[in-house]
């Protein structure tokens, strides 16, 4: 696959992004806490609506500058429109609407989404990380959903939550609000695999690479049905992957993929 390089977003805005050789690197900068605020969401929204029809992306892997993943959502600056007339509700229904369309955005990407965790990844950064199709962290990450410690139930980290881990470790996070170290968060499902911090950022493009020089179209076939299905009973899971199984075969990536494998070549993607 040649280098691509696409243009690079000025490090010091909430957000930048880099791609190379089909991985498109977006980096969330709002140091120190990289919390998501109005502007830090709107920026990683806007980067991931890009990548959508951008055929040079592959891969999308999610990363973070500075000690911290990412704090969840900025409480200073929601607390500060407490003073409006309305006592804030427009603006904190906002902030919400804002977060709840980024999370799906990233479930309901064509391109698979792929979270590089070191640090702290708190509330709505832990939604962050449970919202994407694949997590590795650092052996230093660190998780938690700890709004009930200042009387905030993390409500909507427990949808992306309940859909990832087994629903009684998600209640756990939820009701005691207790950081989980990367160990724990590995085995709760919260992640796929925990690394040294040193080799953390080399594994990850090592997976985005492996899952990058697959067919693109059969990669947002899968996606979308993986998760579609999930929410299905047993019976219309089947008949659905079956339709989707019968979509796929009939693309010319999957006719070149199974020719290239029964000549032992390599298949050459279309994304047809």
């Amino acid at each position: 696959m040649a280098e691509v390089v696409a243009i690079k977003r000025a490090p010091e805005g909430p957000v930048f992004s880099d791609l190379e050789n089909g991985i498109l690197r977006i980096t969330l900068a709002n140091p120190p806490a990289n919390v998501l605020s109005i502007a830090a969401m709107t920026s990683l929204q806007g980067e991931l609506d890009r990548a959508r029809d951008d055929k040079a992306v592959r891969v999308i892997v999610l990363a973070a500058t500075g000690k911290l993943f990412c704090a969840g959502h900025d409480l200073k600056e929601m607390n500060a429109r407490r003073t409006d007339a309305d006592k804030g509700k427009a603006f904190f229904e906002e902030t919400f609407a804002i977060c709840s369309r980024l999370m799906q955005s990233i479930v309901r990407h064509p391109k698979p989404v792929v979270a590089e965790v070191d640090g702290i990844a708190t509330a709505a950064g832990c939604q962050l990380v449970a919202s994407c199709d694949l997590a590795i962290a650092s052996d230093q990450a660190t998780f938690g959903v700890n709004g009930i410690n200042v009387g905030l139930f993390c409500t909507t980290p427990g949808v992306a939550l309940v859909r990832g881990l087994k629903p009684k470790h998600a209640m756990e996070m939820l009701l005691t609000g207790e950081m989980v170290d990367a160990s724990a968060a590995r085995d709760f499902g919260l992640v796929n695999r925990v690394v040294p911090r040193e080799y953390l950022t080399q594994i990850v493009t090592k997976y985005a690479q492996t899952i990058a020089a697959k067919s693109p179209l059969t990669l947002k076939i899968g996606k979308e049905a993986f998760y579609a299905q999930a929410e299905m009973g047993l019976t219309e899971a089947y008949e659905y992957a079956s339709r989707m199984m019968v979509e796929n075969m009939l693309a010319r990536d999957a006719e070149e993929g199974i020719d290239a494998f029964i000549g032992k070549r390599d298949p050459k993607w279309t994304g047809e």
